[in-house]
């Protein structure tokens, strides 16, 4: 049977089904620090993910480390979209120095050197990315289990599927571990999950959002496109689609400054030493 609010982690159930628009402004009115946030996800992690198994790929001190600096930016008086907010994103986004394997064997000790420009943008926003969330093998069934990371459990009913191939990022929004998610779809990536598991999510028309660098590992870090393939929000609520999607769409131009360019270079020069 369905609990009233979703499965429950102690302390930090006060903070665990908040919006994401709700955390922005909590943040913004100091109610709440992003570190603060950034603790209590990682603890609610910690204390029901080993059950439903859902964030895969942790990221927990990389993380804790950029909530400090989004606290410090706030102090400063920067006012970005997302800033101070956690999330975590699908298994297939490539984050620098960490894992990509789409749940494929062949691929589990290699890691990304370059944001996926999805990744850069969210980052930019002020996003702080906890982690990465399962997916079946090469994100190719309607359940979430490869031999890489194993099943994701649906949160509601550990004995059922959350649903393919956005399961994990479905799970982890339902268990209360993030506000905000990004999957992808072709066929009802996005959609089934989210039906699966109770939360939002949205198909954005095709070319909406970019998906340079979110090839498959090992692929350099160049505009990908299917023909109906797309990346689209994942959230517990319509109006978090939408402020996630403000940030994610737009041309999928190579970034500047410290973007998608300065990334390559720099792995790049890094290779060469």
């Amino acid at each position: 049977m369905l609990q009233s609010r979703g499965p429950r982690g102690g302390a930090s159930e006060e903070l665990a089904y908040r919006t994401a628009d709700d955390l922005v402004k909590a943040i913004a009115g100091r109610q709440v620090s992003s570190r603060e946030l950034v603790d209590s996800a990682i603890s609610r992690i910690e204390t029901l993910d080993p059950k439903i198994n859902a964030v895969v790929v942790r990221d927990f001190e990389r993380a804790r480390a950029a909530a400090d600096a989004a606290d410090a930016a706030l102090a400063k008086g920067e006012n970005r979209a997302l800033l101070g907010v956690p999330m975590t994103v699908k298994e297939q986004y490539a984050v620098a120095g960490l894992p990509t394997t789409r749940g494929d064997p062949k691929y589990k000790d290699w890691k990304a050197e370059v944001d996926a420009l999805v990744v850069q943008r969210l980052k930019a926003a002020g996003v702080i990315i906890l982690g990465k969330t399962n997916v079946p093998l090469n994100l190719s069934d309607w359940q979430s289990f490869n031999e890489v990371y194993g099943t994701t459990n649906n949160p509601w009913d550990l004995s059922r599927t959350p649903g393919g191939s956005s399961g994990g990022s479905a799970a982890a929004l339902a268990a209360g571990f993030v506000p905000l998610e990004l999957g992808s779809d072709i066929g009802g990536s996005l959609r089934a999950p989210a039906h699966f598991c109770g939360v939002f999510s949205h198909k954005p028309t095709l070319d909406l959002v970019p998906q340079r660098g979110s090839g498959p590992p090992q692929i350099p870090a160049v505009p990908v496109r299917g023909d109906l393939a797309v990346y689209g929000p994942m959230a517990r609520s319509a109006a978090d689609l939408a402020l996630e999607l403000e940030v994610l769409a737009g041309p999928g131009r190579v970034d500047g400054g410290g973007g998608l360019q300065t990334q390559i270079a720099a792995a790049s020069a890094r290779k060469a030493g």
